[in-house]
């Protein structure tokens, strides 16, 4: 397997149609994966805003005041409005907001950056990833797998890695159950998120910061010969740290 990231990509701004900015600088091949950052999704789609489009609310100032209490440091609320507006369910106000996204992704800020957005103060995340791999993927001409691609942390470890908000043009994960281990015994549990998983290998050549590069090509791997499932995201019924983080309290 190969990663390359596309050179020279420009900076990217509304309007702007990525599928074209990629085929001017790859020959692409239909069995690549396309790994896009959503930062670059979001600004060609327009997905930035000021904070003075979001006046703070009552529960914003309260949540910019809670955090200010648990974090001893000054928070402007029209962020904890943005916040709020963009997440479809707050699970933590303190010490940092914890959201669900309206596309059912649960992360930080909802998602929201404030770095990289030039001439606007925050870089929302793309309303419906899904929908923009799938615009993505069908103006390439070779037609290969998208994934649209986020950073966020993980509970109980330290750092960032990549992981897939949207993907079009393959399913989310490799369903090995019902197929054997080395010993002949039947896998029973076994969901391999594979857009999670090219997302990251994606994120180990994009990089951060001021050298970073948002869009990745990943050759000769293969899905193989296994079922597919297009579930990611958990259902509410099935995630039990959010229904235990819906009766925790932060203790100041």
């Amino acid at each position: 397997m190969e990663a390359f990231a596309v050179p020279d990509v420009p900076e990217i701004e509304a309007g702007d149609d990525l599928a074209d900015i990629v085929e001017e600088r790859v020959d692409l091949r239909p069995d690549d994966v396309v790994v896009v950052a959503s930062t670059v999704v979001s600004k060609a789609e327009g997905r930035t805003a000021d904070l003075s489009e979001f006046p703070a609310g009552p529960r914003a100032r309260e949540i910019a005041s809670r955090l200010e209490s648990a974090t001893g440091d000054e928070k402007d609320p029209r962020f904890a409005q943005a916040v709020v507006e963009e997440g479809t369910e707050l699970l933590m106000d303190a010490p940092f907001l914890l959201t669900e996204t309206r596309f059912g992704h649960v992360t930080v800020n909802a998602g929201i950056d404030r770095s990289n957005v030039p001439g606007k103060e925050l870089l929302l995340l793309p309303r419906r990833p899904g929908d923009s791999a799938e615009r993505i993927h069908a103006g390439l001409a070779a037609a290969p797998p998208v994934v649209v691609a986020d950073t966020c942390g993980r509970p109980f470890r330290h750092g960032q890695r990549g992981v897939a908000i949207g993907w079009a043009g393959m399913p989310a994960s490799r369903d090995w159950r019902g197929e054997t281990d080395r010993e002949g015994h039947e896998l029973e549990v076994t969901v391999q998120s594979v857009v999670d998983e090219l997302a990251a290998t994606a994120n180990l050549i994009a990089g951060e910061g001021d050298g970073g590069t948002p869009i990745v090509v990943i050759r000769d791997w293969s899905f193989g010969d296994h079922e597919g499932s297009d579930e990611l995201f958990r259902e509410v019924e099935g995630d039990f740290v959010r229904q235990a983080l819906r009766e925790w309290h932060y203790d100041e």
